[in-house]
């Protein structure tokens, strides 16, 4: 199910955005029509919708589409919100020109199940702060990756700093805490939820750079997005991740505290 600012999407409103690469969204799962994090997905909306069309969509009716999207599906989905301009990409658009929002719903995902091993790609993401459209290069290094016998790619910036993956945050354990990779990237918002969760939990964590050299000294590896808050790692370019159930647990845990909210 696709709504353009709560309203059925029809061709003539979809049309437009088959071909559009200025836009950017979040992307949630609900369940029992109530979402984890909300406030960071609407955070999220708000800080890249400023940074790319220099206004906002006003949050209560941004979660005024989420409520309406949500009496039209099943109670457990997975869903986007799409923010983008009407007037396109390649144009100049002022003020006047006000952004939009696609609301769209699909079957709920908890993700796959792991451990994954990951191929190592040097690739740099443009306005990596940004969860934006049209980012070919993800699909491309993803494919390329299972073309080589990984599950998937984790990205390295121009200084060997691990920093991503293709749709995923990345995060290891060092046997008693939490690490965070630190490089440009996009910070999820499940990323986001761990983190004051972990606080809450007492549980340690702390930001490092990391390169493929620095994996070996570490006790575990996950990836993290929507779909879940810690799938395991194995492999990591040339180097063996050993299982930690431990790590995962922790995630889990701290994840299942953060409460859900309605819109």
């Amino acid at each position: 199910m696709a709504q353009r600012n709560g309203r059925a999407a029809g061709t003539k409103d979809l049309t437009p955005l088959a071909f559009a690469g200025f836009a950017h969204f979040t992307a949630m799962q609900v369940r029992g029509d109530r979402i984890r994090g909300l406030d960071l997905h609407m955070e999220r909306l708000r800080v890249a919708s400023l940074k790319l069309f220099g206004q906002t969509v006003p949050e209560e009716r941004v979660r005024s589409y989420l409520r309406t999207a949500l009496k039209t599906g099943a109670s457990d989905l997975s869903m986007t919100a799409t923010v983008y301009s009407p007037a396109g990409e390649f144009t100049v658009a002022g003020p006047e020109v006000k952004p939009e929002v696609l609301v769209r719903t699909a079957a709920a995902s908890n993700g796959p199940t792991g451990p994954l091993s990951l191929a190592t790609v040097e690739y740099e993401r443009v306005l990596p702060a940004v969860k934006h459209v049209g980012e070919v290069a993800k699909t491309h290094y993803l494919r390329e990756a299972v073309a080589q016998g990984f599950d998937d790619a984790a990205f390295l910036d121009r200084r060997g700093r691990l920093s991503e993956g293709t749709i995923w945050n990345l995060a290891f354990w060092d046997g008693s805490a939490v690490v965070w990779p630190r490089a440009d990237m996009l910070g999820g918002t499940t990323m986001a939820i761990l983190r004051r969760q972990l606080r809450r939990l007492g549980v340690p964590q702390y930001d490092r750079e990391i390169t493929v050299n620095d994996l070996p000294s570490l006790s575990g590896a996950v990836v993290m997005n929507s779909w879940t808050p810690g799938v395991a790692v194995h492999r990591i370019g040339p180097v063996a991740i050993p299982a930690a159930p431990a790590f995962l647990d922790v995630l889990h845990r701290a994840f299942s505290a953060e409460p859900f909210t309605a819109p």
